[in-house]
C-alpha cells in the first residue's frame, strides 16, 4: 500500500516544522509513504524552513485561491493509494499514526478511514484544550449534527476520482461538504480508529469569531443543498453544540 499525506501551507513559519517533522518521523512498515507540502507562495520564513526537507517531500510553492484549491492540487498529484491531509498548523499526535491507519485500513479493506482529535495549546502542544472524540460510524448521526474530525480523515484516491474534490465555492465548510458527500450521499465505507490520531492548535477560521460560525453555518446549509439532501430542522443547530461537549473531555 501507498499512503500520501498532504500538508497546505502559507506564511506558517511558526508551525510548519512541526507538522513535518511529524510526518517524516512516522513508522513505516510494509506501506510506502509520499509525503507532499502544497505552499501558497508564503512570504515569510514557511520556504526557508522547508529547505532542509527538500530532499524528503516534494514541495510546491505558487500562489492559488486558498485552502481547499491548495488541496485540490496536492490530492490531484496525490499518486498513494489513500490520501490523508494534514495542515501546518497541526502535528500527528505519535510516530505511530500512519502505521496504525494503513493496518486498519489493511484488515478492514475500507474506502475511508477517521479517528479521534484533540486541540492543543498553539505554544505548547502538549497542553491539550478539548478533545473530539468521534465514536463509531453512524450515517445518519450526520443528521444529528455529528461529523468526523477531517484531519484524521484518510480516503481512498479512487474516491476523490470517482466522487470530486473539495467545492471552492465554500470558503470554510468545503470539508465537511465533502466528507458529508463521501459518507452520507455516496456512502462509502469507512473505519473508526479509536485513538488519537491528529494534534490540532486552537484558532480555526470557522470559530474565529460569532461572524465567522454564523458565516459557516450558512455553508454547512449549503453543503447539504449541494448535495440534494435535506437535513432535519435541528442538524444545523446540532453541530455546533457539539463542540461544548468536547470541552468536558479535556
Amino acid at each position: 500500500m501507498k499512503l500520501s499525506i498532504i500538508t497546505i501551507a502559507y506564511n506558517a513559519q511558526e508551525t510548519v516544522a512541526d507538522a513535518v517533522l511529524s510526518v517524516l518521523s512516522q513508522r513505516c512498515e510494509g506501506f510506502e509513504l509520499e509525503y507532499l507540502v502544497i505552499d501558497g507562495a508564503s512570504s515569510d520564513g514557511t520556504l526557508e524552513i522547508l529547505e532542509p526537507y527538500r530532499h524528503r517531500i516534494t514541495l510546491v510553492s505558487e500562489p492559488d485561491k486558498g485552502i481547499y484549491d491548495a488541496m485540490n492540487k496536492g490530492v490531484a498529484m496525490a499518486s498513494g493509494d489513500f490520501v490523508g491531509i494534514l495542515n501546518a498548523d497541526d502535528l500527528y499526535a505519535s510516530n505511530d499514526v500512519l502505521q496504525q491507519v494503513v493496518d486498519s485500513l489493511k484488515r478492514s479493506g475500507s474506502d475511508s478511514l477517521y479517528g479521534d482529535l484533540v486541540y492543543v495549546d498553539r505554544e505548547d502542544t502538549s497542553k491539550i484544550t478539548r478533545r473530539w472524540t468521534s465514536g463509531s460510524f453512524r450515517r445518519n448521526a450526520f443528521l444529528q449534527g455529528w461529523m468526523p474530525p477531517h484531519p484524521t480523515f484518510f480516503v481512498r484516491k479512487s474516491v476523490y476520482d470517482a466522487h470530486g474534490l473539495f467545492s471552492l465555492k465554500l470558503k470554510s465548510a468545503a470539508d465537511y461538504e465533502l466528507m458529508l458527500r463521501f459518507l452520507f450521499k455516496v456512502k462509502i465505507s469507512t473505519t473508526y480508529l479509536q485513538d488519537t490520531l491528529v494534534r490540532m492548535r486552537v484558532g480555526g477560521m470557522s470559530n474565529a469569531s460569532l461572524a465567522n460560525r454564523w458565516r459557516a453555518n450558512r455553508e454547512d446549509r449549503e453543503a447539504w443543498r449541494m448535495n440534494g439532501v435535506t437535513p432535519y430542522p435541528w442538524t444545523l443547530l446540532f453541530k455546533p453544540l457539539r463542540k461544548v461537549s468536547q470541552l468536558w473531555k479535556r
